[in-house]
């Protein structure tokens, strides 16, 4: 049943009200009613929740990090891909496990309609079809919000997750009109509430390919890119369904689509000068890629389901901004799709974001207590940092409600932590994507640990319940054991032994210690079976001895990137207090002291990494922290 004690839904009086139902506003939407709130959760069209609205996939280099990360600390995002892909694939299978990566081509309708289950299903979220237009503060407190109609709702905490809706502007040429994505109206209002609330809105600009109809493609003519024959998963939850694999395809352009786009580039919105907003630098349009990397006469062109229930077809790597007559002119120059038809054409869109040196770690507002902000509004490109931003959102909307320590995850824990502290440390000025070179310490946050590093503080927080938790500490016993037995257990030259050894080019000699071959560059987990009678008979499950076989063969990096953590950590100790007076700081410059006020980070290690900030200036910071002479500016 949907009532409560008090019926407060009746009076429009929630707990926390979550603005956007994508993939940041599902996240914290769903963390919040499991913490136990009452949530609303408005959005413009319920038809479209936890929409895909660009390539119909989740994961991918970094990002399959966020999404297991997600998923350890009790979200959903990785349960919703499980259940609904049309292909797994793990990338980057032969090198290390540090940038392996998965990805699930996902059936976008099922995906949605997966997600919108969830929310409906949950008896602490109330759903609206609405647009909320202002926010109410008072005394530099939220304290509710108003919708297009005039409806106020009454609130502790607001989590904001617009997306690209925010005063957006659609270009598909030269012609351009009101919308936060094709076919959906934008967000009008709320953006000139949050700057009267003195928070500074900025643009950026995304975009998206055509969609073609699949009945018009020649797959002969491609490279077919086939899904894993040996299935991984993103949720760290049993039972994951075993679903039928479709193929995805690959073409390239050529001379002729390059000669297209050049002669066409005086109809771009983004060389006209028409739009303002940065685009994404790692996720380029097909235009500038043309322009920025001319030395290549071919790009990748992948074409990738959409899903079971439809003929739309998303051609990747094909975004654009040209016109709609241009973009069917470009696209029948692709092997394959000579004959394509185009269901949706490709269009740019033009958005305002909240740049996030404006919030904590926590990602509530500096400016408005109960404030929060989470996915796109921040800055950030891709569902998963979305789906990241707004889990870590909701969560702490509820922490603050509650009077309790915000989750705040450091760089060392998490991807999660290197994209928040990257977002509220940084001035990004396109939009973030998560690359595992933004981490320095990406030999320990892999995909496969994170329920290692993140479980507990689920459980913590009240997203992972015991069940899962139980199962959760059976494997980490588990790998304990196994990894404590290989490191005792010798074994012995023979015939038999070596004979198999040469099958992988090695030989034995004299005894070792199982752990001692496993570190060998040929040998697996699986050789070992095959040798060891024991360790066959042990039957170990597979997701134990992959974690085995990790930390022993990479036992000395993992050891030498945990010291680097230690020495980084001796930063985060020196703690700045909040009122401090950087304007009257000697020895450091006007520029540093400009954006050390403006970040107001907690730690020399956060000062550290602010844009400008010299390692001199750290120095200073350290002597006037251990010497506690600060000025203070006034509370």
């Amino acid at each position: 049943m949907y009532y409560n004690e008090n019926m407060d839904y009746l009076k429009n009086k929630y707990d926390v009200i979550v603005v956007g139902a994508g993939h940041a506003g599902c996240e914290a939407a769903i963390a919040c009613a499991r913490m136990g709130a009452k949530v609303l959760l408005s959005t413009l069209n319920i038809d479209n929740i936890a929409l895909q609205p660009c390539n119909p996939a989740i994961g991918g280099p970094a990002k399959s990090t966020l999404v297991r990360e997600i998923d350890a600390l009790g979200g959903v995002m990785g349960e919703a891909a499980d259940a609904t892909y049309l292909q797994m694939k793990m990338l980057n299978s032969s090198k290390g496990p540090a940038v392996q990566a998965l990805r699930a081509q996902s059936d976008k309708k099922e995906y949605s309609n997966y997600m919108h289950h969830l929310i409906e299903s949950n008896e602490n979220i109330f759903l609206r079809q609405a647009c909320i237009t202002d926010l109410i503060a008072k005394d530099g407190r939220i304290t509710g919000a108003i919708d297009e109609f005039g409806i106020e709702y009454s609130a502790q905490a607001v989590v904001l997750t617009t997306g690209t809706s925010l005063n957006g502007r659609i270009f598909v040429g030269l012609k351009s009109y009101s919308a936060g994505r094709l076919g959906e109206a934008a967000a009008i209002g709320l953006s000139e509430s949050l700057m009267k609330l003195g928070i500074n809105i900025k643009k950026l600009k995304t975009g998206t390919p055509p969609r073609v109809d699949k009945r018009t493609i020649d797959y002969s003519q491609m490279k077919i890119q086939p899904g894993d024959e040996v299935l991984n998963f993103y949720s760290f939850k049993p039972d994951r369904p075993i679903r039928k694999q479709y193929p995805c395809y690959l073409t390239r352009t050529n001379e002729e689509t390059h000669k297209i786009i050049k002669a066409n580039l005086d109809k771009s919105p983004m060389y006209r000068g028409l739009i303002h907003g940065v685009g994404p630098r790692y996720c380029p349009s097909i235009e500038d890629k043309v322009v920025r990397f001319s030395e290549n006469p071919s790009h990748h062109i992948f074409i990738e389901p959409e899903g079971l229930g439809t003929y739309e077809v998303y051609i990747q790597g094909f975004s654009s901004s040209l016109p709609a007559d241009v973009q069917v002119q470009m696209l029948h120059t692709l092997p394959g799709l000579e004959k394509a038809h185009i269901i949706k054409p490709a269009y740019a869109v033009e958005y305002d974001y909240v740049p996030a040196v404006q919030t904590t770690h926590s990602l509530m507002s500096k400016n408005v207590q109960g404030l929060f902000f989470g996915g796109q509004i921040n800055g950030t490109s891709g569902y998963e940092e979305a789906a990241a931003q707004g889990l870590i959102a909701g969560i702490n909307a509820v922490n603050y409600i509650n009077h309790s320590e915000m989750l705040e995850l450091s760089r060392s824990s998490s991807y999660i932590g290197t994209l928040i502290d990257d977002l509220v440390t940084k001035d990004i000025d396109d939009p973030y994507r998560m690359l595992t070179s933004r981490s320095e310490y990406r030999l320990l946050l892999r995909q496969d640990n994170a329920d290692a590093r993140l479980t507990p503080t689920g459980h913590k927080v009240g997203l992972v319940d015991d069940t899962q938790y139980q199962r959760f500490l059976d494997k980490q016993d588990a790998i304990a054991r196994e990894h404590q037995r290989l490191l005792e257990t010798k074994l012995s030259p023979s015939q038999e032994v070596n004979e198999i050894l040469s099958k992988y080019g090695e030989h034995l000699e004299r005894g070792c210690k199982l752990a001692e071959l496993l570190k060998r560059p040929n040998i697996s987990y699986k050789v070992l079976q095959e040798i060891d009678p024991e360790t066959k008979d042990l039957n170990i499950r597979r997701d134990v001895y992959e974690q085995v076989e990790i930390l022993t063969k990479y036992e000395g990096y993992l050891k030498r990137q945990e010291l680097q953590v230690n020495q980084a950590g001796k930063l985060e100790k020196f703690k700045i207090p909040d009122n401090i007076d950087y304007m009257h700081i000697d020895h450091i410059s006007s520029e540093t002291k400009e954006k050390l006020n403006k970040i107001r980070p907690k730690t020399l290690a956060q000062a550290s990494r602010i844009g400008g900030v010299k390692p001199a200036d750290i120095s200073v910071l350290m002597v006037l922290l251990d010497k506690h002479t600060f000025a203070r500016t006034e509370n």
